[in-house]
């Protein structure tokens, strides 16, 4: 190997050319290694009403009737914030659910909208969302094949204290039902779950079908405790939603743990698994509206969006070449660089690129020229008045870099900005345009001074044309 063989390989250029390499196979399948958005590929908008009535008479009640009444805007602030809740779960639910980058955001006083990319059959995910996921556990006070049978137990009346839930077993011709006496009320809920998963059953489950293995927390692992304790030889009945999924009965005293067996196969125990571990809505939802976006928009917009990318490269490669001569064609490599580095990021953060994006990386490139423009500028200043090549170099980095750091943070500062306080499109722009500012003071400052070195130190070279 010889020696000038050997600089080449130990350059800082070496690094950058490693990044080349991954950055080739990365650009191979981009479709796969990039999460779109569904104004690229398309996909399902949902709108959700919070239902916010029986809340708010759950807050009336809660009062008393010779509380305070409820004023309006103690009503509006209620609503506000079931809203905020519920996408709140509405976010831990879809974003584990393998449905892709999810926007949810508040869209008028009570409604919710969904947006899932790449998803044009969302029947799973509409039963995910619309249901509240509340786990109760409830001691079972009577069990009966029928409710009248169980309201003669009361001479056909039931305390306000007591419901009856229904139990289904089975499915289709061989399925049964079961009503349980149950309490009203128990503070033994899904908001006391540590975690919950789906697994085969153990061997205590002959058949080996799919459970719930669920664990309690803080108060919730005494309570569970308690309750089966002081009920061996009885049923305790798991419900959500209303309706009992299993009641098995005590057979000793269970330390905040346990399981959930029902007739359910191994999907259905994982989104109910997923659904407790997010926990219930504050309110209940309903879907009101759904649109369905076809693929062929998202085609044509990406196209369009390939086709600027393409024009603002060519405009600013002439301008580069034209005016900077050889170090224009070194900015134009580090502006490609620049493009690699972003797309990179949006993949690694596994963040969607929408058509604002696409916007905000256009933007991007073109700003980052200017990094290069200043110290391009400062470059030859130093060698009109003499200096050697090298130290021209090192004048125009170090004369730049307050401008760059200046310029590059005040629109880093605008684009943060932009993130927390707006939403859908404007976040999307906004996260390209924060990448795209981090990929240019990195190209910018670290690449293009590496180019640089390389063409003096290591190619030996003591002449520019710019």
């Amino acid at each position: 190997m010889t020696i000038s063989l050997k600089r080449i390989v130990f350059s800082q250029l070496s690094v950058w050319l490693i990044i080349t390499l991954f950055g080739v196979y990365f650009l191979m399948d981009l479709r796969k290694n990039l999460n779109f958005g569904i104004d690229l590929v398309g996909g399902t908008y949902i709108t959700l009403e919070v239902k916010t009535d029986l809340l708010l008479e759950h807050e009336r009640s809660l009062r008393g009737p010779s509380g305070k009444p409820l004023t309006e805007r103690e009503s509006q602030e209620v609503i506000r914030n079931a809203v905020h809740d519920n996408i709140e779960v509405l976010r831990s639910r879809l974003d584990k659910s393998g449905v892709g980058e999810v926007t949810i955001a508040a869209y008028g006083d009570k409604n919710i909208l969904i947006e899932l990319p790449n998803v044009h059959n969302p029947e799973q995910a509409k039963a995910m969302i619309g249901k509240s996921a509340l786990l109760e556990v409830k001691l079972v006070e009577a069990s009966g094949d029928s409710q009248e049978e169980l309201l003669k137990k009361y001479n056909g009346v039931l305390p306000d204290n007591k419901i009856i839930v229904k139990e289904v077993r089975g499915h289709g011709s061989n399925s049964s039902t079961m009503y349980h006496i149950v309490p009203k009320f128990t503070e033994l809920t899904g908001k006391l779950l540590k975690t919950a998963q789906a697994r085969l059953g153990d061997s205590k489950n002959l058949t080996m079908s799919p459970v719930i293995a669920f664990e309690f927390k803080g108060d919730g692992v005494s309570q569970f405790y308690q309750l089966t304790k002081n009920n061996i030889g009885k049923r305790i009945a798991l419900i959500i939603d209303g309706e009992v999924i299993s009641a098995p009965k005590v057979n000793s005293a269970i330390n905040g743990s346990g399981q959930i067996e029902g007739d359910f196969d191994m999907q259905e125990a994982k989104d109910i698994a997923l659904m407790l571990r997010s926990g219930a809505f504050t309110a209940p939802v309903e879907v009101i509206e759904e649109r369905h976006i076809g693929p062929s928009l998202g085609e044509t917009a990406v196209h369009q969006g390939l086709i600027s990318c393409l024009i603002g490269l060519s405009l600013l490669f002439l301008f580069s070449i034209l005016f900077y001569k050889v170090a224009g064609l070194f900015a134009f490599i580090v502006l490609l660089y620049n493009l690699l580095l972003i797309l990179f990021a949006l993949s690694w953060f596994q963040a969607a690129l929408t058509l604002p994006g696409i916007a905000g990386i256009v933007l991007s490139i073109g700003m980052a020229i200017d990094a290069s423009i200043l110290i391009y500028e400062r470059i030859k200043e130093v060698l009109t008045s003499g200096a050697s090549l090298k130290k021209a170099v090192d004048e125009g980095f170090s004369g730049a870099l307050v401008v760059i750091l200046d310029a590059n943070i005040t629109h880093f500062l605008v684009a943060i900005v932009l993130y927390y306080l707006g939403a859908g499109p404007i976040q999307g722009f906004a996260v390209t345009m924060i990448i795209g500012i981090i990929a240019t003071l990195l190209t910018g400052l670290l690449l293009l001074r590496a180019i640089f070195e390389f063409y003096t130190s290591t190619l030996g070279i003591q002449k520019l044309w710019i």
